[in-house]
């Protein structure tokens, strides 16, 4: 387990609420496959849209999907985080070097490396996607994956990590939400770095 912390339960009537942080280790396949559910999170995706191609995604599934992210799962080391309540999976954080979500480097992304070098640098991390359980949102939870993650990457070699939010309008709804909300990382710490794409800012963290 990476940390824990307490969070005000809204549903609960102000209830304390326990959030635990954990990595993705194999053993918890069965949490992850019942956060993301029979739909497989964001449409099949199965957090691997910066894994794959674009080729290889038009002509993959939503089994193909979770049979590719369950495989990288096994062969370690874990590809994100899971926020835990109550024993159950809330939430999800893709965080890992650069090079584990190679479209993510892409040059015609926001998300691209300011430095090329950086997108095969082991210690240069990126925080990519985010998924939160539907009746857990609102409760602050992806502040707590990114604390987790930051502290997740310290201790495994990371220098650097970036991130490509979404600069959100009062519509907290945007389809876009799934890579996070610049304020998020603004609160983190990170600092802007470039923004390639209106309201798309790629943001660092020096650890």
């Amino acid at each position: 387990m990476v940390r824990q912390c307490k969070a005000s339960d809204k549903a609960g009537l102000g209830r304390t609420m326990s959030t635990t942080i954990a990595p993705l280790a194999p053993e918890l396949w069965a949490d992850f496959e019942d956060l993301f559910g029979k739909q497989g999170a964001c449409y099949g995706c199965w957090c691997t849209h910066f894994r794959l191609a674009p080729a290889v995604r038009r002509e993959s599934s939503r089994e193909r999907n979770k049979d590719h992210i369950k495989a990288r799962i096994e062969a370690g080391p874990p590809p994100g985080l899971l926020a835990f309540e109550d024993g159950q999976a809330v939430g999800w954080m893709q965080i890992g070097p650069r090079a584990d979500v190679p479209e993510w480097n892409n040059q015609g992304r926001g998300s691209a490396p300011v430095d090329p070098a950086d997108a095969v640098d082991p210690a240069v991390w990126a925080i990519s996607c985010f998924f939160i359980r539907s009746k857990a949102r609102g409760r602050g939870i992806t502040h707590r994956l990114v604390e987790g993650g930051i502290d997740f990457a310290r201790k495994n070699g990371a220098r650097l990590v970036e991130a490509c939010p979404i600069d959100l309008s009062r519509d907290s709804r945007s389809i876009g939400l799934f890579v996070g909300s610049s304020r998020v990382f603004e609160k983190a710490g990170f600092a802007r770095l470039v923004e390639r794409k209106a309201g798309r800012p790629l943001m660092r963290l020096v650890l």
